[in-house]
């Protein structure tokens, strides 16, 4: 999809209707990762449409697997753990974080040399949370600034199971070690210090994975995913950029269909709800042990609340959108213990108070965090910082403005949800330009 590289939008306009959101992107890496380690052929139905998911089918191609469509489905056909063969050249993870730490994983155990890079700001990412666990395994992974940021080489090892403690609560590392996990000698134990994402636990124990979870816990041995039909639920993290809007803006009542309602991913409807959004979530069903409803949102005066501890986790991928929320919110939202959000595709602690900032919020940034003091915005001149998040938070902002304003690098959405103007322009009514 062919997307523009400058967005105005002009409101304040309602959000009114229904919406299904493009499928969730960490479901939609997982199931093309898992179709690949699965013998047979898997089919995949409303796999997300951003470039970072096409990064990981990308990948996978060069790795052996059979990655192509059938009607409105993504095949994805695998020879097992043992069917991935040598790239002939780098593998290329785009800005896909979630490409490079996961396969990371998985080429750990592959009898084979491997090259993982990316674009400028997947290079400057951290990558020593996967690569060091993965060298207590029997990995031979090296990389720049001592194996701590991309190009990663990865020369394909015999891996022994071991127990990891993660001193930092990620999903990404954590899937990463729970696929060197299947190929090692002995069971091996993930242990995280809080909460996080838990698609990969879920999706391989309903496709018959040998996976154990017992709390913080889960432990793997030695195996491979059956194959599988999936229609991927859509995403939370889409998803939550359209119900703060509709919380935001006035008149709005809006209703997000075929949710993933993933307890780990929507810590964000609990925060809108002690700000005061009128938010209504339904589960209806479940689909590859991912829970499965519907989010209704109408416009409502909002307060500041606190975001901190173990909360952050369950919502690092919202804060872009719930700092929107603050800003239009009555008193001060303050987050804490997010400093995770430097090391994003943008400083996001730093992008967000220089955009909130020309928005006319009292906006501070803090080492860890950000204080918002709301109730005051105006039109401006914005900018993506090449940012997907970043850029939808913006629009969701001038959405609720009375004049229009304007965000640069709009393109920076081709990442995750490019139709994003599309599905605003269809909720509201009116286009943007």
């Amino acid at each position: 999809m062919d997307v523009p590289d400058v967005l105005v939008v002009g409101g304040a306009r309602p959000l009114r209707g229904r919406l299904r959101v493009p499928g969730d992107k960490s479901i939609s890496h997982r199931a093309l990762i898992f179709g690949a380690l699965a013998a047979g052929s898997s089919a995949i139905t409303n796999l997300a449409t951003g470039d970072d998911v096409r990064a990981t089918a990308r990948v996978l191609a060069q790795l052996g697997a059979t990655v192509g469509s059938e009607g409105d489905a993504v095949i994805v056909s695998g020879g097992g753990v043992a069917g991935f063969t040598e790239p002939e050249d780098v593998l290329d993870c785009a800005n896909s974080g979630t490409t490079m730490r996961v396969l990371a994983g998985v080429l750990a155990g592959r009898p084979f040399l491997s090259v993982l890079s990316g674009d400028a700001s997947l290079r400057a990412r951290p990558m020593g949370r996967v690569v060091e666990p993965l060298h207590a395994m029997g990995a031979d992974v090296d990389g720049r600034a001592g194996a701590t940021c991309a190009p990663l080489v990865i020369r394909g090892a015999a891996l022994r199971a071991v127990r990891h403690e993660l001193v930092v609560a990620s999903a990404q590392a954590k899937t990463a070690l729970l696929l060197a996990g299947l190929q090692a000698e002995g069971e091996t134990e993930v242990v995280s210090p809080s909460p996080s994402r838990d698609h990969t636990e879920r999706m391989l124990a309903a496709l018959a994975a040998p996976i154990v979870v017992d709390g913080l816990c889960a432990r793997i041995a030695r195996g491979a995913p059956r194959s599988f039909e999936l229609d991927v639920p859509g995403d939370p993290s889409s998803a939550a950029f359209f119900a703060v809007a509709a919380a935001i803006t006035p008149g709005s009542d809006i209703v997000i269909e075929s949710m993933s309602c993933n307890p780990t991913r929507v810590g964000f409807v609990g925060v809108l709800r002690r700000m005061g959004a009128d938010v209504e979530l339904t589960v209806s069903g479940e689909v590859c042990g991912e829970p499965v409803g519907e989010l209704r949102v109408r416009a409502s005066e909002l307060c500041g609340t606190t975001i901190a501890g173990d909360e952050v986790p369950t919502v690092i991928d919202e804060i872009p959108a719930l700092a929107v929320a603050a800003a239009f919110a009555d008193g001060v939202t303050e987050v804490r213990d997010a400093a995770e959000l430097v090391v994003k595709e943008s400083n996001r602690i730093g992008t967000l108070h220089e955009e909130l900032a020309k928005l006319g919020v009292g906006v501070e940034a803090r080492g860890d965090g950000l204080v918002v003091r709301g109730g005051r915005a105006a039109a401006a001149d914005l900018s993506s910082h090449g940012d997907h998040r970043i850029a939808m938070a913006m629009a969701i902002a001038a959405n609720a403005l009375a004049a229009d304003s304007t965000v640069h690098g709009w393109r920076a959405v081709s990442s995750s949800y490019p139709e994003f103007a599309r599905d605003l322009e269809r909720l509201t009514g009116a286009g943007t330009r």
